[in-house]
């Protein structure tokens, strides 16, 4: 191992149990006491809820949903709370999901129930984000369907939407539909440095990247193709951009609910596959931050399936080449969802992941490397 590349050690904290479905966790203030707390969305619940911290008390958000899938905050009024937008009524057949889309707002105290006002039916809203996609400073949500309207299991053939909706107007526009088959993960990352986010999906098709132009149009641009294995077990299923000093670099769980973790990077005009990893069952979430202070993003990789967990993946060079792995949680998650963010203020990032079989949402705190 090359100095530097040392693991992050992790003690492990359980915030709630009993989280039937557990299926997103959201790192937001939701108090507005520069405290990042915990949303802890699960689909088999009625309830969307949120862990205040430090003292990690539960409160309710809203009640009376079915099938939650996805939620996103920010503060789109100015007033230090963020409105949540939640995706719900879901479903992997395009017949059976209302796709209901609903703006939560809070009604004085955060800790008290919030106002629920719904604002579309797109069937299989499923990754709902913010991004600034115009450089404004004044973020749009964007709604990424698992699929198109006339998909059927197990192909699931049609074009697949992608939209975005503007605070205070709420109006579904579109981004595009080129994208086909199961979109199951999107990314909003500055693409290209200009304060303007670019929006990464994952679908059958491979890795596209959206960016709004200055003309006002939407640029698709194919970024890569994926695990290469024949329609529907081809393509990616979640996907987070990393950067390595100066380069940046993607990383992917392949093929949908797959068992790979892929990393590319960019050579010349194509962007190199590697798999560094394929004993995943159903993986299902990845992300990237600096765990362990080196200047180097690391992968976080969670699967639901089998013995179910959590890895952590290292650089163990300069280009992004040779990982290590090192198991964050073994049996304890079946993790549907992770995030990263330095959760006590020590400066060192933590994670926290919602389990779908295990029912429970942890934060792993970040203790330094060994």
């Amino acid at each position: 191992m090359v100095q530097g590349a040392e693991p992050a050690r992790f003690a492990e904290h359980t915030v709630a149990t009993g989280l039937k479905g557990g299926y997103q966790v959201v790192v937001a203030d939701l108090n507005h006491d520069g405290k990042p707390d915990l949303i802890a969305l699960a689909s088999g619940m009625p309830e969307l809820v949120w862990y205040e911290n430090p003292t990690w008390d539960r409160h309710v958000i809203a009640s009376g949903f079915s099938r939650m899938i996805n939620c996103a905050a920010w503060d789109t009024d100015g007033d230090g709370v963020p409105e949540i937008v939640l995706a719900s009524g879901f479903a992997n057949e395009a017949k059976n999901s209302a796709g209901l889309v609903s703006v939560l707002h809070h009604d004085g105290d955060p800790r008290g129930l919030w106002k629920v006002t719904d604002i579309d039916r797109l069937t299989t809203s499923h990754r709902l984000r913010w991004a600034d996609v115009d450089g404004s400073g004044r973020k749009v949500l964007v709604n990424a369907p698992l699929t198109g309207a006339r998909a059927e299991a197990p192909d699931y053939r049609d074009h697949t939407p992608l939209v975005f909706y503007r605070p205070g107007e709420w109006k579904r526009e579109p981004i595009g539909d080129q994208n086909e088959g199961v979109v199951h993960g999107i990314y909003v990352t500055d693409w290209d440095g200009d304060g303007r986010d670019g929006v990464l999906t994952a679908s059958f098709g491979g890795i596209y990247l959206y960016r709004l132009q200055r003309d006002g149009k939407w640029a698709r641009t194919e970024i890569a193709k994926g695990d290469p294995a024949a329609w529907p077990k081809s393509g990616s299923s979640d996907v987070a951009a990393g950067h390595i000093g100066g380069m940046r670099y993607l990383a992917a769980i392949e093929p949908w609910h797959g068992s790979q973790v892929a990393v590319y990077r960019r050579l010349g005009d194509s962007w190199r596959r590697r798999v560094i990893d394929d004993s995943l069952t159903d993986g299902h979430t990845v992300w990237t931050a600096d765990l362990n202070g080196d200047g180097k993003d690391d992968i976080i990789a969670g699967f639901r399936g089998g013995k179910h967990g959590v890895y952590v993946y290292y650089a163990q060079d300069a280009h992004g080449d040779w990982w290590s792995k090192s198991v964050l949680d073994e049996g304890g998650m079946a993790a549907a969802a992770c995030a990263a963010a330095d959760l006590n203020a020590d400066g060192r990032i933590d994670v926290t992941c919602i389990g779908a079989a295990t029912a429970n949402l942890k934060w792993y705190e970040n203790l330094g490397p060994r």
